[in-house]
C-alpha cells in the first residue's frame, strides 16, 4: 500500500471527526459560548489569563506532543502497520480526543481546577489522595522514559544535543526580552526564529558527543532548574519557539510523503501472539500510548490550558483538535518506518531508538523536496527531542506540584492537618523537585525498552482514572456518560491486564517494575472502588427520591 493513501485517508477521517463528533460532544456536554470561562472569572494575570485560540493551541500542543506519538507507534510496528494505524485513528477520535476534550470541559465547570480537585469535588477527599499518589508515580515514569529517549537521541545525533542546549539559552533571552524588556512579540519572534536557525547550524558544525549517562545527568539538572524557575523565563518561551519547529517538521514530513510516496514494506498484520507474552491485547494498546490516548494530557488540559481558554467554544479546537493533530503525527511516524524492509527495522531501532528511526525515515522523505538528508535528519531529531524536553520539564513541574500537595495539603480543605517541620521541609519546592528527579533518575538508568511498557500502562491507567473523574462529574450533572464510560471500561481492561502481565513476567527479574506495577494496581483499584461506591450511593439516593415522590403523588 502507498503511504500517501494512508496519510490522506487519516487526514480526511480526522477532519470529519472534528466537525461531526466534536460538535456532537459539545452539544451533549452543554458547551456554551456565552458562559464566562475561568480565564475571566478567576483572572489573576498569572495562571488565569484569557489567551487567543491560536496561541493557546500552540502552547497546549507543545505541552502534550512530546516523543510519545513517535516512540509508541514505531515500537508497536512489530504487530504490523494495519492494527497500529487502526488504533491510532479510532483511539484518537473516540478515546484520546474525548478524554482530552472532556478533561478540559470538566475543568472549566470547576473554575479551572485540576483532575485531582474534580475527583475531590465529585467523589471525595480520599479518592483525591489516591489519585495524587498514582499521578505522581506515573509522572516519575514519564520523566524517566522521556529522559532516556532524549539521551539516546542525543547520543545518536550529537548535533541535536548541541542545538538543544543553545535553545535553552535562547529561550531565556527571549523570555527576558519579551516579558521584562518590553520588546514586541513579533520582533522577538523574528529574532527567536533566526536564533533557532543559528543554533541548528552551530549544532551541525559543533556536535557534542557525550555518553548516554552524561546526557542523563545534564537533562535531569536542566529539568531541576526548569521546574523551579518562573514560567516566563524558560517554559513559556521554549514552548512558543518550539511550536514553530514542530509545525515546520510536520509540514515538511507531510509534503515529503506526498512527493516521495513511500510503499508500506513491513507486514500489514503479523499476528495476535508474537511470543514471549507479546499479545496484541493488551500490548499494542499500551505501547502506542500517546499516539491514541494519554493520561498525561488530562493533567495539561485541566492543569494549565483550561485556565487560559477565552471561550468555551474553543475547547473543541484546543482539547479535541490537538489530539487529532497528534494522531496525524502518529500516522506519519508509522509511515516513516513502514517503508523500511521488515528485516532492517530491528537494526535501525538499535542504532538510536524509535526517534532515530523516525528521523531517518522522515529525512528520507524530505529529500524528495530537494533537502539534504543529513541536515534533515538532524532537524527532525532536534524537533522531537525539543518537544520531549518540553514534556520532561512540564512533567517534572507537575510532579513537584503534586508531591507538595500530598505532603502539605491546603489548609482550607484539610483543617485537621497541623503544622509540622518535617512536612514543611519536604514540601519545600527545592526538596520536592529533588525527590521527584532522584526517583525518576533511578528508573531512567536502564533502557527505554525496559521503561516504556510500564510508562504506557501507567499513562493509560491515568487516562482511565481521568475518564472516571469526568464520568463522576457528568453523573452529578445528570448528563449522558456512555461516550465516556465505554472508553473508560476498555482502558481499565487494557491496563489491569497489562499490569498483571508486567508483574508476572518480571517476578524474580526486575523488582522495580514489579513494585511499581503492584503499587499502581492497588492505587487504581482502590480509587475505582471508591468512585463506584459513590456512584452506587447516588443511585440509591435518586431511587429513594423517586420513591418518595411517587408516594406523595399517591
Amino acid at each position: 500500500m502507498n503511504g500517501l493513501a494512508l496519510l490522506l485517508g487519516a487526514t480526511v477521517i480526522f477532519i470529519a471527526a472534528y466537525i461531526v463528533y466534536g460538535s456532537w460532544l459539545a452539544k451533549k456536554w452543554g458547551v456554551d459560548p456565552s458562559r464566562p470561562t475561568p480565564a475571566y472569572t478567576q483572572k489573576d494575570g498569572i495562571d488565569y489569563l484569557p489567551t487567543k485560540p491560536a496561541v493557546l493551541l500552540g502552547h497546549h500542543f507543545s505541552s502534550i506532543a512530546g516523543a510519545g506519538p513517535i516512540v509508541g507507534p514505531i515500537s508497536a510496528a512489530v504487530f504490523g502497520w494495519i492494527p497500529v494505524s487502526l488504533w491510532i485513528i479510532v483511539g484518537s477520535i473516540f478515546f484520546g480526543g474525548v478524554h482530552d476534550y472532556g478533561s478540559m470541559v470538566a475543568s472549566i465547570r470547576h473554575k479551572g481546577q485540576s483532575i485531582g480537585q474534580i475527583i475531590e469535588s465529585n467523589v471525595g477527599r480520599r479518592a483525591k489522595l489516591l489519585f495524587a499518589i498514582f499521578a505522581w508515580v506515573t509522572l516519575l515514569v514519564v520523566v524517566a522514559a522521556f529522559a532516556n529517549i532524549v539521551a539516546s537521541t542525543f547520543v545518536a545525533n550529537p548535533g541535536a544535543g548541541t542545538a538543544s542546549l543553545l535553545f535553552i539559552v535562547l529561550a531565556v533571552g527571549f523570555g527576558y526580552a519579551v516579558y521584562r524588556s518590553g520588546i514586541p512579540l513579533l520582533i522577538g519572534t523574528i529574532f527567536g526564529i533566526i536564533g533557532m536557525a543559528v543554533s541548528f547550524w552551530l549544532g551541525h558544525i559543533f556536535p557534542l558527543a557525550l555518553s548516554k549517562e552524561v546526557w542523563l545527568l545534564i537533562l535531569l539538572a536542566y529539568v531541576f532548574v526548569a521546574s523551579i524557575a518562573p514560567v516566563w523565563i524558560l517554559l513559556q518561551p521554549r514552548d512558543y519557539l518550539n511550536s514553530f519547529l514542530l509545525y515546520a517538521m510536520m509540514i515538511a514530513a507531510f509534503l515529503g510523503i506526498i512527493f516521495y510516496q513511500p510503499t508500506m514494506e513491513i507486514a500489514g498484520f503479523v499476528g495476535f501472539d508474537l511470543g514471549g507474552g507479546q499479545w496484541l491485547f493488551p500490548v499494542l494498546f499500551v505501547t502506542v500510548a500517546c499516539g491514541a490516548i494519554s493520561g498525561f494530557h488530562s493533567l495539561v488540559s485541566s492543569g494549565t490550558s483550561s485556565k487560559q481558554l477565552d471561550n468555551e467554544r474553543n475547547a473543541k479546537l484546543i482539547g479535541y483538535g490537538s489530539m487529532l493533530i497528534e494522531g496525524l503525527l502518529a500516522i506519519c511516524a508509522i509511515i516513516s518506518v513502514a517503508y523500511v524492509a521488515a528485516d532492517k527495522l530491528p537494526a535501525l531501532l538499535k542504532q538510536g531508538g524509535p526517534v532515530n528511526a523516525f528521523a531517518q525515515g522522515t529525512a528520507t522523505f524530505m529529500t524528495s523536496l530537494g533537502l539534504d538528508f543529513s541536515l534533515s535528519k538532524e532537524f527532525v531529531a532536534l524537533t522531537i527531542s525539543a518537544f520531549a524536553l518540553t514534556t520532561l520539564d512540564t512533567a517534572t513541574r507537575l510532579g513537584r506540584f503534586i508531591f507538595q500537595e500530598m505532603i502539605a495539603p491546603q489548609a482550607e480543605s484539610n483543617k485537621e492537618v497541623k503544622p509540622n517541620s518535617v512536612r514543611e521541609a519536604l514540601s519545600n519546592r527545592y526538596v520536592a523537585t529533588l525527590i521527584t528527579i532522584a526517583a525518576a533518575w533511578y528508573m531512567a538508568s536502564g533502557s527505554y525498552l525496559t521503561i516504556w511498557p510500564i510508562f504506557g500502562t501507567a499513562n493509560q491507567m491515568l487516562a482511565a482514572l481521568a475518564l472516571l473523574a469526568i464520568t463522576a462529574w457528568l453523573k452529578k450533572e445528570g448528563r449522558d456518560t456512555y461516550m465516556i464510560t465505554i472508553p473508560m471500561y476498555f482502558m481499565f481492561a487494557v491496563t489491569f491486564t497489562s499490569l498483571g502481565q508486567l508483574i508476572y513476567s518480571n517476578l524474580g527479574k526486575n523488582w522495580l517494575i514489579v513494585g511499581v506495577s503492584a503499587l499502581l494496581t492497588v492505587l487504581s483499584l482502590a480509587l475505582a472502588v471508591e468512585a463506584f461506591r459513590v456512584f452506587s450511593d447516588d443511585k440509591k439516593e435518586a431511587s429513594q427520591a423517586e420513591g418518595l415522590q411517587s408516594q406523595s403523588q399517591e
